[in-house]
């Protein structure tokens, strides 16, 4: 596999090098290092260190985190399969666009399947062990946003979401659930970077859907995930308000230099008025 494609070009010029972003993070045994590997890389891709459309090395990747090609290949491969990379024949291996279908999508199916989490969370949680966790993150996520880390603050938000279902006594569902949010992720943390944040609104919304949960208030705790999460409406209204992220949107790489993938399908440009009518 060529390391280089001839058609690509960078995605901009402060795309930091992965030999730069993996410094200083290694292997440990014990555990598939395809499954580190790919944990490392994920979450590069997803707070947008490594930029939509740069080129990712098989060979650099390998050598940073001195492994061999084989585990860095499979994570690779499982990188391609939710969504966050391209694996291009005798080209290389490219951070997928955040594309505007796929975020939608995304967030149809976390609406769909959080809301029947937190109503079963409420309605076995006295039977959960599982339920103290909640409050542990409300107050860890209550002394993130007093130090402003906010990247913290999203990897708490995470940590309690996934809480719901392991009250609700279904974690398997949000492990598939996590296989669609690659590019909800990635948006969330574009907000973030453009200081489009609202952590305090968001930490009493936690705080309402908890109350229900441990109160055994099924129809009470999915009205307030639906209040925190938002419609699908809602959510293309507010991106498409985003002007800054509509711009980064409009102007990500791809590979092989081609404009957005999902011109591919037809799909005009990630417009306010084209979101709209999504």
């Amino acid at each position: 596999m060529s390391e280089q494609s001839p058609q690509s070009a960078p995605y901009s010029a402060d795309a930091q090098a992965l030999t730069e972003l993996l410094s200083g993070m290694s292997l440990t045994t014990g555990h598939p290092l395809a499954s580190q590997i790919y944990l490392i890389l994920s979450e590069q891709i997803i707070t947008l260190r490594i930029k939509p459309g740069q080129l990712i090395s098989e060979k650099e990747i390998a050598q940073v985190l001195k492994a061999s090609k084989t585990p860095v290949r499979e994570a690779l491969i499982r990188l391609e399969e939710v969504g966050l990379v391209t694996i291009v024949p005798k080209s290389g291996s490219y951070v997928t666009p955040i594309r505007i279908n796929t975020y939608i999508e995304g967030c149809f199916m976390r609406l769909q399947l959080e809301t029947g989490a937190v109503q079963r969370a409420a309605e076995r949680s006295q039977q959960s062990p599982h339920l103290d966790r909640l409050d542990e993150i409300l107050e860890q996520q209550a002394e993130a946003l007093r130090i402003d880390n906010y990247e913290l603050f999203f990897s708490l938000d995470q940590n309690l979401h996934e809480a719901f279902f392991l009250v609700a006594g279904i974690p398997g569902v949000w492990g598939y659930l996590q296989r669609t949010q690659a590019d909800v992720n990635r948006l969330r943390h574009l907000k973030r970077i453009n200081r489009i944040r609202r952590g305090d609104k968001v930490l009493a919304q936690h705080k309402v859907i908890v109350n229900a949960i441990k109160a055994q208030q099924p129809d009470e705790a999915k009205a307030a995930l639906i209040t925190h999460i938002g419609s699908l409406e809602s959510e293309i209204e507010q991106l498409a308000s985003n002007t800054e992220v509509l711009t980064f949107i409009e102007n990500q790489g791809t590979p092989l230099g081609q404009k957005r993938s999902y011109r591919r399908t037809g799909t005009q440009s990630p417009t306010p008025s084209t979101l709209k009518n999504a």
